[in-house]
């Protein structure tokens, strides 16, 4: 995000001498991205950051996926995932399960109490959207403050920590890309600043508020990253806390923005998925759809027409409100619909005759599309509602 911002205690003069109360080096350290070619930030570091006295295999929960063979529109709950009390030892990082994934993004869901182990993603960066609950970000940065409704952008290798707050679960849709995450490109000018006509802007982003400083000698920091076969794990051991951060500045670091703070764009006739777009990364874009004003022509049909995905998997993870177009199909609050290229889908049998004369519709989705094929998850295969593919022939 090309949105400069400063922390803390940094040195009036980049690369130079930033020296403690006691005479003594800041270690600096440039977290960059695209090889000195796009965004970065300095940290200024009390201790060495590449110091690591131990490593070993982290064995991540099932990342395996397989095809959706044959080809069918698929409805998962995703609720049914933490039954119970389950989620009251489950942890963010440790306790996500995979729903759908392919070679440029993967889908994880995760229902959590427990505070996380140290982590640091080095795959890409990840979209995490708040469904219920809260929690305290921990960052190298500083911390933020979440909760319901929030996207939480987190760069890639970002060294993190979740602790969830309150007495709900912290419910988390976690996007993870093979890639960076931005704001929609056609929002930015060229110097990355939110255009006009971006349905949000740089007021509604928060930064991480700190410094966080933690003392402490050696601790663990699970660590996501490439490996045989796709996504491997390695637990390393480092000598010092990595919250140990005085200042930095820059354009690369975690921030959140609320989906309530997201203006819909809206028109006489029903307006397409672009529409609603957030962000995106290599090969997919996330999407919201937010209470709003619908379609004011005279004759129009507010719901969306029927459609053929013929470059892209659909994904729409329902987490609020009311959603017109589903209405029939057992989809409620923690629905995924995926609804793959190749098959053509749209609003349920009798919503498109329904919605004619609706001003508005109150509804809350978050939706991913992918232009590679998504494969499913465990998570999927357990979740699964083995009836939704036949409702459009139901009336």
């Amino acid at each position: 995000m090309a949105y400069y911002r400063q922390l803390g205690s940094v040195p009036p003069k980049r690369h130079t001498q930033h020296r403690t109360p006691e005479g003594g080096l800041y270690y600096e350290e440039l977290m960059g991205e695209e090889g000195f070619f796009s965004d970065s930030s300095l940290l200024y570091h009390r201790h060495i950051p590449s110091a690591v006295t131990a490593a070993s295999v982290w064995e991540l929960p099932d990342q395996s996926t397989t095809a959706n063979l044959p080809l069918l529109p698929r409805h998962l709950k995703l609720h049914e995932l933490f039954p119970g009390r389950e989620w009251k030892s489950a942890d963010v990082v440790g306790g996500r399960r995979l729903v759908l994934g392919n070679a440029d993004v993967r889908i994880s869901y995760v229902a959590a109490g427990a505070p996380s182990e140290l982590y640091r993603n080095g795959l890409g960066d990840e979209c995490v959207y708040v469904e219920s609950g809260a929690a305290v970000l921990e960052t190298v940065f500083g911390s933020l403050t979440v909760g319901r409704g929030d996207y939480v952008i987190i760069p890639r290798a970002t060294t993190h920590r979740w602790v969830p707050t309150g007495d709900e679960p912290l419910r988390a849709y976690c996007i993870e890309a093979n890639s960076h995450i931005t704001p929609a490109r056609r929002y930015l000018s060229k110097y990355g600043q939110l255009l006009e006509h971006a349905p949000y802007c740089e007021r509604d982003l928060r930064g991480p508020e700190g410094p966080l400083l933690v003392e402490g000698g050696e601790v663990d920091v699970l660590v996501k990253h490439r490996g045989p076969g796709g996504v491997v794990g390695t637990r390393y051991t480092v000598p010092n806390h990595p919250f140990d951060v005085v200042g930095w500045d820059g354009c690369l670091y975690p921030y959140a923005f609320n989906i309530a703070d997201f203006e819909p764009i809206t028109g006489r006739v029903h307006q397409p998925p672009p529409a609603h777009q957030v962000f995106e990364g290599n090969n997919f874009v996330i999407c919201n759809f937010v209470p709003r004003k619908v379609d004011y022509h005279p004759l129009s049909i507010p719901v969306p027409y029927y459609h053929a995905n013929v470059d892209s998997d659909e994904v729409m993870f329902y987490c609020g409100g009311n959603y017109e177009a589903r209405k029939g199909s057992g989809i409620g609050q923690g629905s995924i619909s995926l609804h793959p290229g190749g098959h053509t889908h749209g609003p349920q049998p009798g919503a498109y005759e329904r919605s004619i004369g609706v001003e508005f519709f109150d509804e809350l989705a978050v939706m991913v599309d992918t232009f590679r094929p998504l494969e499913l998850g465990e998570a999927a295969t357990a979740s699964e509602d083995p009836n939704y593919a036949w409702t459009w022939a139901k009336r």
